[in-house]
């Protein structure tokens, strides 16, 4: 299993959210199938996973064009967006994605997800909702066989913290988890203690902050 690596947030990342990556390379492959984009938009943040089917360099190459495809068509809603991308990443291996969209205009979040890349928001303020809500994914592959689709919309509130996590990691993986961890331990962490170790990982924990970002 290759060493773990951080994504670190940078200074130019949106301030709407705070957010970390970690990932995991299969050992012996050079490159992984694990890919994520991160980008502020009008009022808003797009936060995105993606999983190239297998791994290897076809894994990658689709997760390169799938990522290619929501940076070119960032500015559009979550459904079209997926739409958008599967067209992108026809005659590829296909990959399967779940995709987020932060809402400062609305306080609210919209997701969407195609395969398993799993989901999870945990609220900040557990007295007043649910712990926790799952993203509901839908069977398929972005690329040869995209199902029928319907983004949710959640309302959010500052503290609450969105987890996507790739099938090289094992669930559940939001159990035990530190209300005062940053996004980026949170990542470290959980990929630290789940991840499969056979398969390519990555894990994203993108925490709301409410604050205005710093759109295009």
């Amino acid at each position: 299993m290759a060493a773990a690596e951080r994504v670190r947030r940078g200074a130019a990342a949106p301030a709407l959210i705070d957010y970390g990556v970690a990932t995991l390379t299969l050992a012996g492959e050079a490159e992984s199938g694990d890919l994520h984009l991160v980008k502020a938009v009008g009022n808003g943040v797009l936060v995105s996973v993606v999983d190239g089917l297998g791994h290897g360099a076809e894994a990658a190459a689709a997760a390169r064009a799938a990522v290619a495809a929501l940076d070119r068509h960032a500015s559009e809603s979550p459904l079209p967006l997926l739409q958008r991308c599967h067209r992108a990443l026809a005659g590829t291996r296909g990959v399967v994605m779940s995709v987020a969209f932060f809402d400062r205009a609305d306080g609210a979040m919209t997701w969407i997800g195609v395969g398993n890349v799993e989901g999870a928001l945990l609220f900040g303020d557990s007295a007043a909702r649910p712990a926790r809500a799952s993203l509901i994914t839908r069977g398929g592959i972005v690329g040869s066989e995209l199902p029928a689709l319907r983004a949710e919309v959640i309302a959010v509130a500052p503290g609450d913290t969105l987890i996507f996590a790739t099938d090289g990691v094992r669930n559940p993986f939001t159990d035990r988890l530190s209300a005062d961890a940053s996004p980026q331990q949170l990542a470290d962490h959980i990929l630290s203690r789940h991840s499969k170790g056979t398969d390519d990982a990555l894990v994203l924990v993108a925490r709301y902050t409410g604050r205005a970002g710093a759109g295009r």
